[in-house]
C-alpha cells in the first residue's frame, strides 16, 4: 500500500504482482482479502467492541436514534426492519452516509440531505466511527488504484469525475445467534443474497463466527471466514459497469449459524454522489469492442435501493 502514491508506480515489478493477483480474484472470485492495510488492528478490534456494547443497549435506548425518512435514512434499525429480496433480515443496524446539506445535490440528493445520528453511549462512539471512516476512505482511494491498473488504465482513472469526491456509506450491523433449541429455516438470514451498489466495500467482521458467504463463478456458495488482521473486500455494481462487466459485482448474503451475536462493520466507498457511471472505454476496448453494461447514477441507484429495501419508512 505504500507505493499507491508514487506516479511511477505502474512500473514497479512488485505492483505488478499485486495488480496481476488483484486481477485475477476480481475476475474469478469477486472478492479478496486485504492485508498490510496500514488501520491499525487495535482500531479494527475497537470498532467491533464498541459496537458489540451499543447492541447490547435496551431497545429502549438504541431506538434515540432511529432511522426514518425524515432523518435521511439514517440512524438505528431494529431488527426485521431491513428487507432484502422481499425478506426481512435477522440483524439490526446503524446506517451512516457522507452528510450532506440541503440543496447540496438538488433533487438528486434529496432524500439523504442530513447529519448522522450517533448514540451517546457508548461514549466517543462517534469520535471513534469517524476515525475509521478516515482511514477507509483512503484505504479504498489505494485498492481502486491497484484496480484500475488491473483493468487496463492509469493508476488514477476511478478518480476524477468518478470518484475524485468519493461518497461513501457505512452500515455498522449486528446479527443474533442462534438459541440451542431453535431451527433455521429457509428466511433465518441475517442478511439476505444482494449486490453492493457503489465500487467496493470493506467488510470487518468478528474474528470467531464464520456467517458471511459468497457465491462463486459455479453458482455455488462458499464461505468467507474472517482472518485476523485482514478486511474482506466485494465488487459493487458501479464497479461492474465502469468494468463492462469484467468484474462482476459481488453476490454474497449472511447466515450467522453460530451461537454467539456477530457483528460486522461494512464500510462502502462509492462514487461521487451525482456521477453518471458507464462502460469505461478502456474496457470496452479489452471485451471486443461491445458494450455490456449500461449506465447509472449512482445517488438515484443508491436511493431507489434504500427505499426498497426500507418499506416502513
Amino acid at each position: 500500500m505504500d507505493k499507491c502514491d508514487d506516479p511511477d508506480m505502474a512500473h514497479d515489478p512488485s505492483v505488478y504482482e499485486v495488480v496481476k493477483n488483484l486481477d485475477r480474484a476480481c475476475r474469478d472470485a469477486g472478492f479478496f482479502y486485504v492485508k498490510g492495510h496500514g488501520i491499525p488492528d487495535s482500531l479494527s478490534k475497537e470498532v467491533k467492541m464498541m459496537t458489540h456494547k451499543f447492541f447490547s443497549l435496551p431497545y429502549e435506548e438504541k431506538a434515540k436514534i432511529k432511522i426514518t425518512a425524515a432523518t435521511g435514512y439514517r440512524g438505528y434499525q431494529g431488527i426485521g426492519e431491513n428487507v432484502t429480496e422481499g425478506t426481512r433480515d435477522l440483524q439490526e443496524a446503524i446506517d451512516c452516509y457522507t452528510e450532506m446539506t440541503p440543496g447540496m445535490y438538488g433533487a438528486l440528493g434529496k432524500p439523504l440531505e442530513g447529519c448522522n445520528q450517533w448514540p451517546v453511549d457508548p461514549p466517543n462512539f462517534k469520535t471513534l466511527m469517524e476515525e475509521y471512516v478516515a482511514l477507509c476512505t483512503d484505504l479504498s482511494r489505494k485498492i481502486l488504484r491497484g484496480i484500475a491498473l488491473a483493468l487496463g488504465g492509469a493508476a488514477d482513472e476511478l478518480e476524477g469525475e468518478i470518484a475524485g469526491d468519493a461518497f461513501w456509506a457505512m452500515r455498522i450491523i449486528g446479527y443474533p445467534g442462534v438459541k440451542k433449541s431453535q431451527d433455521l429455516t429457509e428466511n433465518d438470514i441475517g442478511c439476505g443474497a444482494h449486490t453492493d451498489y457503489g465500487l467496493l466495500a470493506l467488510i470487518n467482521q468478528d474474528d470467531d463466527i464464520t456467517a458471511l458467504q459468497v457465491r462463486n463463478l459455479s453458482g455455488e456458495w462458499i464461505s468467507a471466514p474472517p482472518i485476523p488482521g485482514t478486511f474482506i473486500c466485494v465488487i459493487g455494481d458501479m464497479l461492474k459497469i465502469w468494468s463492462n462487466g469484467m468484474y462482476d459485482s459481488t453476490l454474497h448474503r449472511v447466515i450467522n449459524n453460530a451461537p454467539k451475536y456477530r457483528v460486522c462493520i461494512a464500510y462502502f466507498h462509492e462514487t461521487n454522489f451525482d456521477s453518471t457511471i458507464e462502460a469505461s472505454d478502456i474496457c470496452i476496448k479489452k471485451t471486443g469492442g461491445i458494450r455490456k453494461t449500461g449506465k447509472a447514477v449512482y445517488g438515484e441507484h443508491l436511493v431507489s435501493n434504500l427505499q426498497i429495501n426500507l418499506p416502513f419508512l
